[in-house]
Order: C-alpha cells, then structure tokens, then sequence
C-alpha cells in the first residue's frame, strides 16, 4: 500500500473527528425503533447522495420475501420501511467490497433508567450516549466516514463499494434479506455490528420459542383440586435451564470460548394467571436458545422439542398433558467463514498497522445478519464495529468515541487494501 495515500487518508479522518461524531450523533436523533425506520434512511440518503454515490431505496415486497427459504414471519410489512443502498462505481480492476448495517433499534424502555436522553446523543468524557449508538449507529456511522474520507481524499477505488443499510434487523433479519434477493453481492463483506472491535468471522444462531402450558382448572375455595400452572411453569423453566447447562458442557467452537456467555438458553417471559383470586390452570413461556457455529437449527429445535418432552415424561400431570413447544418469531441460523479467509486477514492487518495491536480473532456473542450474506449471497463477510457487545440493548447505552475513530481508520484502509486505488 502507497503510505502517503494511506496517510492522507487517515490524516483527514483525524482532522474530521468532529464531523464524524456530528454524524453519529445525527443518527442518533432518529428514534428509528423497528417499524419507524423512514425518516433516517431518508437522511443517510441525503449524506450518500452527497458524497456522490448511486442510490437505490425501495421497500421490499413481504409476498415476495415470503417466498425465500430464510424468510423470518413477521406481523407487519414494509410500506415506508425502505431498505437503502448506496453505491461507489470503481474505476475497474479491483476486488468489491460490500458494507452492511441495520438502522432500527430496540425500544428504549423506561426513561428514568436513563442518566442521558436515549435520542439526544449526548457526550460525557470520552462516551457518546443514545438508544443504538452501540447496537449498531456506530457501526453505520463508522462505514459511511470511512467510504467517504476515502473519496474525500480524492482516492479513485478500483473496486465497487455497496453500502446497505437495512430495516428490520432486530425481529426479523429480511432488511438483508431483501437486499441479497435484489442481486447484491461483493467478493467480500463486513457487518459492522457490535463487535467490540473485535474481527469476527463467526455469529451465533438465535431460536425464540413459546411453550404452552396446561393446568387442571379448579375454583379458589377448592385450589387443591386443580393442577398450579404457574408451579408447573416453574418446573420447565427449570429444566430448560438443565438443557442449557448440558450444552454449555458438551458443544464448542474454537472462536467461542465462554460457553456461558455465547449459548444462552433460557426462558424470557413467563405469563400465568389472570386474575389475583382466581386460579392459574394456563401459563406461558418465551425465551430463546443460542446455536453454535456447524449446529444445524433444525437439529437444536429437535433437541429442545424432545428435551422437554423427555421430562414432562417424569411428572406425573406433565406426562399426560405435555408441554405445547412452538418455534415462533425470530429464527436465525449460525454462520462463519474461514479465519484465514483473505477478508479477515486484511481487517486484521489494517487493525494492527492504525492501533499497533493484534487483532482480537473471536466469535459474535449474537445473531447476525452475516448468515444471509454468506449463505445466500455468495459474500463472505466478516463482522467488525466499534460498538460494545455488553451494551447491546443495555438501558444508558454508549460506545466510545475514540473506538469510533479507531474504526472508521480500519475500514478506510481495508477499502485501499481490498479494492486497490488509481
């Protein structure tokens, strides 16, 4: 790589520090909950046209989506939920380079769990405070400064540039879906998702599951008579914890090292009875369960359906009334690509040459949109963000600035190194 240029390049990103946190913290004034993602893909679309590059916006056809095999169910369709992809021509000659992120985020919660307004952006020290600025606002901040400090500095890319930015992730995934169903495709990928600025060549799978139980109804006065949902609710909450705990002893991957935190299997929500004096003879759970990557989603299903089965079969209501299992909402598969693959190696190496550091090689503690884009895109992607993985969804949720910058440098210099220059 030409060092003057490289300087060049990351010499305006530092000289544009403010510009760039400006932007993120635009971002951030969106409240762009899933469902209400219009007005911000509209503002990304004015930055894109700006910095000069193709636009195409649309919202994806739901009967169409409902067609994929990856197809997630989802309550609501698209109408002004666009999806937006901006894209850089290269002169030719070059390797293509695909950005993804999603701009909807979970709902706040309450706002009194909040030190800093989740919409405001505010900053204190060296953090930046928002609903999303981890999960992941960074991470499209972070792709679009550094497409546009590569330009900026009057650098010709060889190979094209896509960036998508996608609706929908948090429930469904078919923002990106819809993206690999219009024909986008790269040599190569990166998700800028929460990775801590960890290079990840791995995610993990995520399963949501409702299991119905079923009491033996029964008046207040004469409760002895009648089978306690709740008491038996309790019981398979217990034993899904059981399952949980024989996974984490008996499933690996080389990237995942703390069973514990990357293959959660647990119960979420648990609804039961309806009113104080009356008796509780239905209950409701819902949870989610983790897969690694190699396990087959189909297989976990099968492993948890008969696990549950198995020990209903020790209860002596249970086992002639068995629990009811349903795979509902959220479903995404596992996926990787190689630790060697050529992607993984350049954002490594980019990682080293702007922080001196070895890059940290692991495996995402979370789904993500990566498995459309391998498996059905023919991209192979690796994810790299500078939003922290435990701040997630977090009440109060930041991300470090300094980590912003960090990021927006290693991805510049991977789009000089992947796609080559004039």
């Amino acid at each position: 790589m030409d060092s003057t240029i490289e300087e060049k390049v990351l010499a305006r990103i530092e000289a544009n520090r403010d510009e760039i946190i400006a932007f993120l913290r635009g971002l951030l004034s969106f409240p762009s909950v899933t469902g209400d993602e219009l007005e911000i893909q509209q503002f990304i679309a004015r930055r894109l046209e700006i910095m000069g590059l193709e636009i195409d916006m649309w919202e994806p056809d739901l009967e169409e989506l409902k067609r994929h095999p990856a197809y997630v169910a989802v309550e609501r369709g698209y109408e002004n939920r666009p999806n937006l992809v901006g894209k850089y021509s290269g002169t030719g000659g070059g390797r293509s380079l695909l950005f993804n992120g999603h701009v909807d985020v979970v709902p706040p919660g309450p706002l009194e769990s909040w030190e800093h307004p989740p919409w405001a952006g505010e900053i204190a020290g060296d953090r930046i405070y928002g609903r999303g600025v981890s999960d992941m606002k960074g991470g499209v901040a972070a792709m679009t400064m550094a497409v546009e400090a590569v330009l900026a500095a009057g650098v010709k890319p060889q190979g094209d540039i896509l960036l998508e930015y996608v609706m929908d992730e948090e429930l469904s995934g078919n923002g990106t879906l819809a993206c690999v169903m219009k024909g986008y495709r790269a040599d190569a990928g990166i998700c800028c998702e929460t990775s801590s600025l960890s290079v990840q060549p791995a995610c993990l799978g995520r399963i949501w599951f409702e299991i119905r139980i079923k009491g033996k109804p029964a008046g207040i006065q004469r409760r002895w008579e009648g089978v306690n949902a709740i008491e038996k609710g309790y019981m398979v909450v217990e034993a899904v914890s059981r399952l949980e705990a024989i996974r984490i002893d008996e499933i690996s991957h080389p990237l995942y090292h703390d069973n514990r935190g990357a293959m959660p299997c647990m119960v979420g929500v648990f609804q039961s009875g309806s009113f104080p004096s009356s008796f509780p003879d239905t209950c409701l759970l819902q949870g989610s369960i983790a897969s690694l990557p190699g396990e087959e989603t189909a297989a976990v299903k099968r492993q948890f359906e008969e696990f549950i089965t198995a020990f209903a079969a020790t209860d002596p209501w249970l086992k002639d009334h068995p629990p009811e299992v349903i795979f509902s909402g959220y479903c995404g598969d596992p996926a990787e690509i190689p630790v060697d693959h050529p992607i993984v190696t350049t954002v490594s190496k980019m990682f080293n040459r702007v922080t001196g550091e070895k890059a940290r090689i692991t495996g995402r503690e979370g789904a993500a949109d990566i498995r459309y884009l391998i498996k059905y895109g023919d991209t192979p992607t690796v994810i790299f963000g500078p939003g922290l993985t435990e701040q997630m969804h977090a009440a109060n949720e930041w991300a470090n600035l300094d980590d912003l910058i960090t990021a927006v440098k290693v991805l510049a210099l991977t789009i000089l190194q992947w796609c080559g220059w004039e």
